[in-house]
């Protein structure tokens, strides 16, 4: 061979005999980089909060037992919602009090979660998940829920509303040097319904 081929070839021989390098260790494969992508605690889809409403059409008796619902459910003080147009058909008023609602984080919002989809059966439909990856549905009576009925209070339907994210998505609303949310970090539609299918065993009907 060429001088410069000698010169490499003596070297190597001077620092001991060869020695078979697994190059394996160094050179990841493309699956591997994708699982550990995937597994990746950045990546992890989580319950941001959760939001109940109870919307009663009108202020008075019905809407302050409906919050007393609520409180007994969450643990925590509702908010009153004002109606923004006057209704002359459904006899509402502008600024007039007509719907509470509560938001839930943590492990709470998540034991309520799960109350909420065994009276769903854990079914959800398609339309249910919106194109954000949040999802939402309703359900009938408040005490499938297990509180105790009570004459006095009747009973009431309630929405639930599931907001899901990413670790990072803090940096869109602090106050100091806000970013934008990369395309890959945001939360899918598709994301969510997977999230769904593993997490609770769900099933998602295509309707």
């Amino acid at each position: 061979g060429s001088p410069r081929e000698d010169r490499v070839s003596v070297y190597l021989f001077a620092k001991g005999p060869p020695s078979v390098v697994d190059i394996s260790k160094h050179i990841p494969m493309a699956a591997e980089e994708a699982q550990e992508k995937t597994e990746s605690k950045m990546r992890e889809l989580r319950v941001e909060k959760l939001v109940l409403n109870i919307c009663v059409g009108e202020s008075g008796d019905r809407l302050t037992r409906a919050s007393k619902v609520l409180e007994q459910l969450a643990g925590q003080t509702p908010v009153f919602s004002k109606a923004r147009f006057t209704v002359r058909s459904f006899s509402i008023r502008r600024n007039e009090k007509i719907a509470c609602h509560v938001t839930i984080r943590g492990p709470k919002a998540m034991e309520i979660l799960e109350r909420g989809l065994k009276v769903k059966e854990f079914e959800l439909h398609k339309r249910n998940f919106s194109d954000g990856g949040n999802f939402g549905f309703g359900i009938q009576e408040h005490i499938d829920l297990g509180l105790k009925y009570d004459p006095s209070t009747g009973i009431y339907g309630m929405d639930f509303y599931v907001v899901l994210s990413r670790p990072g998505k803090r940096v869109t609303v602090r106050r100091r040097t806000k970013s934008r949310l990369g395309n890959k970090h945001r939360v899918s539609k598709e994301d969510a319904i997977k999230w769904f299918q593993s997490q609770f065993d769900g099933i998602v009907l295509d309707k």
